[in-house]
């Protein structure tokens, strides 16, 4: 298993991070702040439930429908979408930086909420339109 040793900068400089450079499963991870989760298992588990909910927002957000706000200038409706897109993005690169701490746990939270929040968009969506084509079809 490769490893890579990398020092902290602490006052003492005897503290030690060690990064794997291949896949492990493991409760003793670094994910985006040094110390956490700690190498406890319910923090563990708490950070493995943070990074599937994330999954799951960047999903939602990834549909995010275009503003019209009655009213408002063009400019004004593309600066929200873009503030939107920037938000997503934000996370997505979060999202990439956990996958990077190579933890199988990680990777396979990330796949499984890309995963339930594909699932539960589209479902949104279809069930928005068949519900939508129900209505035009009682009408007539």
């Amino acid at each position: 298993m490769a490893k890579m040793i990398m020092h902290n900068d602490t006052m003492d400089g005897n503290d030690m991070v060690m990064m794997h450079m291949s896949f492990f499963w493991s409760k003793d991870v670094v994910m985006l702040i040094n110390g956490w989760p700690n190498g406890k298992l319910g923090m563990y588990i708490l950070a493995l439930a943070c990074v599937l909910v994330l999954t799951i927002v960047v999903e939602f957000l990834s549909v995010f429908p275009v503003v019209k706000l009655q009213g408002s200038s063009p400019f004004i409706g593309g600066l929200i979408h873009a503030t939107f897109y920037g938000l997503r993005m934000a996370l997505v690169y979060l999202i990439m930086l956990c996958v990077m701490s190579y933890n199988v746990g990680v990777f396979v939270f990330v796949v499984a909420g890309h995963v339930i929040g594909c699932f539960l968009v589209k479902y949104r969506m279809i069930s928005r339109a068949a519900s939508k084509s129900r209505m035009e079809l009682d009408h007539v």
